[in-house]
């Protein structure tokens, strides 16, 4: 059962007053109802207004003239793409959580230039080993990855002259293991099924990998604590400022560990209110182990990028409040869902990010609170199947 925040007043944020005098200048309300709506004065409202005018026309009265074609103030000039990592767009959901009294909030992170959240890590482990001499010059970035911090590695491999070498299981899709190569990433695929202590298994292939490679650095993003450290100085900064401060629950999956974290340790700091909800896939070990801190068994899912056969040490299992548990068939709808009614082109597990979003809303039984999530990568590396017909019929998914 989740537990409810109390209901808060939201502070009237210079934000939350531009929006309301856009409202009023739109001619969606007038100064009164916006005041009534909210118990304010209406000369409170109006002050807003006027401020809102009168720094509009000192704005435009000071503003040089701008060459022909000029970007505006808020352009991203950038001296490669490792700067282009971050400060994802923060987008509100509408008909995928229509109804709800409340407000979604998305965090895009399929924007960042390899396309998902996991170029934050891949970006801040290299540059924290590089400096400090576990990465030497030229040397080989190893890694157990399902597509996405491979190609976070792959992309600083490229840029500051380093080697790169991954496996995958085998439920990685080809769109991501050919993304890889096209970057010069060389690729191992690992026969998923295998139990954690067969010799071909994911992890022990991994280890092969890094005893047969000459220079290896293995970041061990599912157990180096600077992957929880990446998201605590960038992704939880961004999405609180974002969020003007005002958040009620966090919902996101759990993979490594890392991302959902990092993320929570910078909120919770900010406001120990909020709520840290993580989504996991049925046949992952973490959701049972979270309950009674017993390691179960753990069975094949198709859903990429969430949940485990084994622990994560990233894990920091007292800043989640509760796991959900998803299924494929839910993951991959809710994918197929915001695609054709919010026009997001997010993959399967932004779909399952979604579905634990549905599931809170649920709970929370027509409470109007302030919920932000997290969509890790886009549909683009999974065309071939999250959003093939064919492929989720011949599984029973569709």
């Amino acid at each position: 059962m989740v537990t409810q925040v109390l209901k808060r007043p939201q502070p009237w944020t210079p934000a939350r007053q531009a929006d309301a005098v856009l409202s009023i200048l739109r001619g969606e309300a007038t100064v009164e109802e916006v005041a009534g709506a909210h118990g304010l004065d209406p000369g409170e409202v109006e002050g807003w207004r006027a401020r809102f005018l009168e720094a509009g026309a000192a704005a435009l009265a000071g503003a040089p003239p701008r060459a022909a074609g000029a970007m505006r103030g808020d352009r991203r000039v950038c001296r490669d793409v490792t700067e282009a990592v971050g400060r994802t767009p923060l987008v509100r959901l509408n008909r995928v959580v229509e109804g709800f009294p409340g407000e979604v909030w998305a965090k895009l992170e399929f924007m960042n230039p390899m396309g998902s959240v996991k170029d934050r890590l891949g970006k801040h482990l290299v540059e924290r080993a590089a400096a400090d001499g576990r990465l030497a010059p030229g040397g080989t970035l190893v890694e157990a990855s399902s597509g996405n911090t491979a190609m976070g590695l792959g992309m600083m491999a490229v840029l500051r002259g380093y080697r790169c070498k991954v496996a995958v299981r085998d439920r990685t899709s080809k769109e991501k293991v050919d993304a890889l190569r096209a970057i010069g990433v060389e690729v191992e695929v690992v026969d998923g099924a295998l139990p954690p202590d067969h010799p071909e298994s994911y992890a022990r292939v991994i280890e092969r990998i890094v005893r047969e490679t000459p220079g290896a650095y293995f970041p061990d993003q599912h157990n180096n604590r600077e992957n929880n450290e990446a998201h605590y100085l960038t992704t939880g900064p961004e999405l609180w400022e974002q969020m003007d401060g005002e958040v009620d629950y966090f919902v996101a999956g759990m993979g490594t560990g890392g991302t959902i974290s990092g993320v929570a340790r910078y909120l919770k700091e900010r406001d120990p209110r909020v709520k840290v909800i993580a989504v996991d896939p049925v046949g992952s070990v973490f959701a049972e182990y979270f309950r009674t801190r017993r390691l179960g068994a753990p069975a094949p899912y198709l859903v990429e990028g969430l949940g485990d056969d084994s622990l994560c040490a990233c894990v920091e299992w007292d800043l989640i409040d509760d796991v959900f548990t998803v299924r494929d068939r839910d993951a991959f709808q809710g994918a197929r869902d915001l695609a054709r009614d919010d026009a997001i082109l997010a993959g399967g597990s932004s779909g399952a990010a979604l579905w634990g979003v549905r599931e809170l809303i649920r709970r929370l039984d027509g409470f109007p609170a302030r919920i932000a999530t997290l969509f890790p990568d886009g549909a683009g590396r999974y065309m071939s199947k999250v959003f093939n017909d064919d492929w989720l019929a011949t599984r029973g998914l569709l």
